[in-house]
């Protein structure tokens, strides 16, 4: 059986969340009490994932604690913590731990101020029947000029993208939940500027253009990234569960 492993990226600062995140790190804000990361680690734990990567910055020493809380009581997904002094960029944390992955698996990248209940075993599913290096998820936004969006083309093959468009091609935005294999690393731009931080929307997916697929995600997902979608995900994720 194939070792599920997963990065989960949180180590933003969250600033656009304002005073919610002065004192606390935006992947345990709480979701009707229960932390956000929680919510994350039970569902990979119900895809059959067992090596999660968690990146940390802005507060670390609380994701920490919670995370030895965490393995205090669940044997999986094992959680390692990666920390970052100085934030390398989504893409950039993924190659700094690149010997963390098994060689010749999947892996899913997935964005940690997302709550979703996205069945993301489904998504390395799709990943291996493809046989391409990457798989993005993505969904259907109403706001395309305020996301990645990619153009997408027979059998679902991924040939355009763009971030923020001033003209979207297309309602499907990039969801931050992603499959990849160690090929990815050879779409990676050469330079090795520590000062700039790598990341997926910028600096890879555009790079992955017709070597991609689409994964189209129906479920429920929304970045609580500003005060206004945490209220509002904290509502629709109540109406969920009642």
């Amino acid at each position: 059986m194939i070792e599920r492993q997963a990065f989960l990226l949180a180590a933003g600062v969250g600033s656009r969340l304002e005073t919610l995140t002065r004192d606390k790190p935006k992947c345990l804000l709480p979701i009707h009490g229960k932390p956000l990361l929680q919510i994350w680690l039970e569902l990979l734990r119900s895809q059959n994932v067992t090596q999660v990567l968690l990146n940390t910055h802005w507060l670390h020493e609380q994701v920490e604690a919670f995370v030895s809380y965490w393995q205090s009581y669940n044997t999986s997904p094992h959680v390692t913590l990666f920390h970052e002094p100085i934030l390398l960029g989504s893409a950039g944390t993924i190659l700094a731990k690149r010997d963390w992955i098994t060689p010749g698996n999947p892996f899913l990248i997935l964005y940690a101020d997302n709550l979703t209940n996205v069945p993301v075993g489904r998504l390395i599913d799709r990943h291996l029947q493809h046989g391409l290096p990457f798989t993005l998820g993505v969904f259907r936004t109403a706001y395309p000029t305020q996301c990645g969006i990619a153009e997408i083309g027979p059998d679902d093959v991924v040939i355009g993208f763009e971030e923020k468009p001033t003209h979207p091609k297309s309602e499907w935005a990039a969801a931050g939940v992603y499959v990849a294999d160690d090929r990815i690393f050879d779409m990676f731009p050469p330079f090795q500027d520590s000062d700039r931080r790598l990341d997926f929307g910028f600096h890879i997916i555009p790079r992955l253009l017709g070597k991609m697929k689409a994964y189209y995600i129906h479920e429920y997902l929304m970045d609580i990234g500003t005060p206004e979608a945490y209220s509002e995900a904290l509502a629709a994720w109540q109406d969920r569960e009642s």
